[in-house]
């Protein structure tokens, strides 16, 4: 069966695109924890992590966002990723009809399943994802500690 959706009038109107507005924004992805959500940023990027036994990757989907305009930082526990969404020039004779992409600052800071090597760390950006590759630390490795005299 096919629903027909029936606006009534301008009232109706508002109300309407106010609730979806706030309905959209509370099923919206987030940081796992708001804490360390950045306050003045204008969208939150999706990313997926992903694990192997020997590796860490994580792909972050940044349609729209320069190469210039994106900063990666890694430490063997987290990883920071920031930058910006510029606006596409628009005619100057026109409205906006229906807007949903998002512009402005973003970071994520993603906290990693397993300690990285931070000396061995890849990126790549390619239609509108940023990859990267890093190589898990063997926390299980042990060393042979020299006992000198005295």
């Amino acid at each position: 069966m096919d629903y027909i959706k029936i606006r009534f009038g301008d009232e109706f109107d508002r109300i309407g695109s106010s609730l979806e507005r706030t309905l959209q924004d509370i099923f919206r992805p987030r940081p796992v924890n708001p804490m360390f959500a950045c306050k003045d940023c204008g969208w939150i990027p999706q990313m997926d992590i992903f694990e192997t036994e020997k590796e860490v990757f994580i792909w972050a989907e940044l349609a729209g966002v320069a190469k210039e305009d994106l900063e990666v930082e890694v430490n063997n526990k987290a990883v920071r990723i920031h930058g910006v969404r510029r606006e596409l020039p628009k005619p100057t004779d026109g409205a906006y009809r229906l807007a949903e992409i998002r512009y402005g600052r973003f970071e994520r800071v993603l906290y990693l399943p397993s300690q990285v090597d931070t000396e061995v760390v890849s990126s790549s950006y390619a239609n509108g994802f940023l990859t990267i590759r890093m190589v898990k630390l063997d926390v299980h490795q042990t060393h042979k500690v020299h006992i000198s005299d005295g």
